[in-house]
């Protein structure tokens, strides 16, 4: 019951089928495809909208609200638009860029106009002390511990005698040493590779099908323009060739000034100054000031 004396109706939904079909299983096959996938984007399209959007109109509900915080509205041409959040250091429009018209449509985003300073003085003064107190989290829900190869390693069957003893090799081909399996690294990767070269070095390129590890420095990371497909257009429903557009290639990335060149459902993008850890499997997202133009996963 609310504080006006209304009551409300509060309902428990199971989608864990949808979860694991769309969201674990795909994490785990981008991973063994030498990928590295955002969850995130996945569960926000087939799980926080898609699925959900089933039960709500089961239930006779018109629309759905969540917690992200970023903001929808309705622009003249008649589309849907996904756009920054006033808090910048908290915006989540980069996990939305996946979500078609239709689910915009009957979208409240109603956290997107706060900042989480002002939500947490929200919670202390409607009485919940403790949510206001809540540590922030930036691990994948089902990977709680925040480590994704251990996760790997449970949930694939004999994972670690299949890919063990692959080589490192430098971008010539020359071997460097022997890595634990191609799965559990990530492009730009400097960390925990267990092999010392006397400077930094960084992983720069995963070949599953020889399980090889391709080793540089981290100019070898540099990349002038890269292929995305699966492309989803929120601001706009047709990109013309050449948009220029500031692309992020993943969630804390500043953005690069580009390019866009679509066609068939895939984009080319290049950028201005070159980019830093493009990473395939990631998501790249165009944003044309704050507003989110569409994005898709990249490829190479």
């Amino acid at each position: 019951m609310s504080k006006k004396g209304k009551v409300f109706s509060h309902f428990i939904l199971d989608i864990r089928e949808e979860f694991g079909d769309f969201v674990v299983d795909n994490f785990i096959d981008e991973y063994l495809a030498g990928r590295t996938p955002n969850p995130c984007v996945l569960c926000n399209t087939h799980i926080k909208w898609r699925a959900l959007l089933k039960r709500a109109d089961a239930l006779g509900c018109d629309f759905i609200a969540t917690g992200h915080y970023a903001k929808i509205r309705l622009q003249d041409n008649g589309r849907y638009v996904v756009s920054k959040a006033i808090d910048e250091t908290k915006d989540q429009s980069y996990v939305l860029w996946g979500l078609q018209q239709d689910l915009l449509s009957r979208t409240l985003l109603p956290l997107g106009t706060f900042r989480k300073t002002a939500i947490r003085q929200m919670a202390i003064d409607y009485g919940y002390p403790e949510l206001a107190k809540k540590n922030e989290s930036y691990e994948i829900c089902f990977v709680p511990d925040n480590d994704y190869r251990g996760f790997l390693k449970r949930n694939v069957k004999g994972l670690e005698e299949k890919v063990s003893g692959g080589n490192f090799v430098d971008k010539h081909g020359t071997i460097l040493g022997q890595h634990k399996g191609y799965p559990f690294y990530t492009i730009g990767q400097r960390k925990g590779l267990d092999i010392t070269f006397g400077k930094p070095v960084f992983v720069t390129k995963i070949n599953p099908d020889t399980n090889t590890i391709v080793l540089g420095d981290e100019d070898d990371l540099d990349q002038n323009e890269m292929v995305v497909s699966k492309l989803n257009l929120v601001k706009y429903d047709t990109i013309t060739p050449g948009m220029e557009a500031v692309t992020k290639i993943r969630y804390k990335d500043k953005g690069t000034l580009s390019n866009i060149y679509p066609g068939n459902g895939s984009a080319k993008v290049r950028f201005y100054e070159a980019a830093k850890g493009v990473a395939p499997g990631q998501s790249a997202v165009f944003y044309e000031g704050d507003d989110v133009i569409g994005g898709g996963i990249i490829q190479r």
